[in-house]
């Protein structure tokens, strides 16, 4: 219903993401991945490789499809229709090749990238300490200069995929001393046998069998060769990656506001009480209505940042509506999918229906690559910088008031 939003091979992409999704992805993993039977679904990953789905916007020379951002997009949404862990180690190589393709040396995307987007290598991004969240730039994490190699210690959390990767695109401090914390932080690139101790210890709520868990790193050995960019640019690097972590986790939200909305519309239409189809009844039709307009309103946010992005738009411009998007979609997918267990009612409480492992997922998609919270921090900051430094002619329209010319009326200290 959307095509009108994409081009011939956007759609061609969108599609074969699709044929995937329906006939590749077993249901007993999906409910394995639950149930914590699974903890990281490696032949999953290894099918998406095959299906050259992965890492679509790099370069076809490191194994990407050099599409855009609008492709990936209509190819995120249809991830989405399944667990929300399946689309975050979807994205992985998205997020993490984001650093590898803008920053790396040829040597690192050789070693790292190519073989990741191949499916012979797993990846996971170590951003989160104990300590931190939302605090980036107060990481604990050191890294310190010995001879040609850095000797790293320290703790991070909350890392998807912390029990399958491979290696890890991990940051930490090399500049203790830094006036400004932003030039404190280094990325580099840790390999999982370096001597990094991986350990599964959260009882998650949803998004399971993604491998979440916490790294430990005691004086691990890593080669200055797998710094990236050099000393200091971490937080360069971070800003940049924040693109891909926040337009993936608002793309797929797409997917699976979708799957519960469609549930809940065919419930509707079968499910009769008081003699009616209740899709009769107003309180459950506005229901689905208001569901509607928020998913087509999601997506029209998501997809016109896609095109920001491609068309490169000005970082301020593409950083608010990134923000705007994150926000927007995962919200929205929140309400949507809490409205389509209202319409199904007590059975969609239970697991006869998906709808509560949806509801059980989609929260921590507000939480997640940035909370809500900080996405306003970023949105307002951004647009005052836009507006007040704009010197586009415009309308006045705060003149266009009877007694607009009364100075002595505004007073603003």
């Amino acid at each position: 219903m959307y095509d009108f939003m994409l081009n011939a091979e956007s759609i061609q992409w969108r599609d074969k993401a699709k044929k995937f999704v329906k006939n590749e992805v077993p249901r007993q993993m999906i409910l394995d991945m639950d149930e914590d039977v699974i903890q990281y679904p490696t032949e999953y990953v290894k099918k998406l490789a095959e299906w050259n789905l992965l890492g679509l916007r790099f370069p076809k020379k490191w194994g990407g499809q050099g599409l855009d951002w609008v492709t990936e997009t209509a190819v995120l949404e249809e991830i989405g229709l399944l667990p929300m862990s399946l689309g975050c180690l979807y994205s992985l190589p998205s997020i993490c090749g984001e650093a590898l393709d803008k920053f790396g040396t040829d040597a690192q995307k050789e070693k790292y990238l190519k073989p990741m987007l191949e499916g012979k290598k797993f990846t996971a991004e170590a951003l989160t300490e104990p300590r931190g969240g939302s605090d980036f730039f107060g990481a604990t994490s050191t890294a310190v200069k010995e001879g040609d190699q850095y000797i790293l210690n320290g703790q991070k959390r909350f890392v998807v995929g912390a029990e399958g990767a491979d290696f890890f695109l991990l940051y930490a401090k090399t500049d203790i001393t830094a006036k400004n914390p932003r030039d404190s932080i280094s990325l580099f690139i840790v390999e999982k046998d370096m001597g990094v101790e991986s350990k599964y210890i959260y009882g998650l709520l949803g998004t399971r069998g993604g491998g979440a868990g916490r790294l430990f790193l005691k004086d691990v050995q890593v080669p200055e060769e797998n710094l990236v960019l050099g000393e200091g640019k971490g937080g360069l690097i971070f800003y940049q990656m924040m693109i891909p972590e926040r337009m993936t986790s608002a793309a797929g939200p797409l997917g699976m506001g979708r799957a519960a909305l469609e549930i809940a519309t065919k419930y509707a239409h079968k499910r009769k009480a008081f003699g009616h189809v209740i899709k009769n009844f107003q309180g459950v039709s506005f229901k689905l209505a208001d569901s509607i307009m928020m998913l087509d309103a999601a997506r029209a946010i998501v997809y016109q940042t896609a095109r920001a992005i491609d068309s490169k738009q000005p970082g301020s411009i593409c950083r608010r509506l990134v923000s705007e998007a994150k926000r927007f979609s995962t919200e929205s997918a929140n309400q949507i999918i809490s409205n389509a267990m209202q319409v199904v009612g007590g059975i969609g409480y239970t697991n006869v229906f998906p709808l509560e492992r949806m509801f059980r997922d989609i929260r921590l998609s507000t939480i997640w690559t940035g909370t809500s919270e900080v996405m306003n921090l970023i949105i307002q900051h951004e647009y005052f910088n836009e507006l007040l430094k704009t010197e586009e002619v415009t309308r006045d329209v705060e003149m266009d008031a009877k007694e607009s010319d009364a100075p002595e009326e505004k007073i603003y200290e």
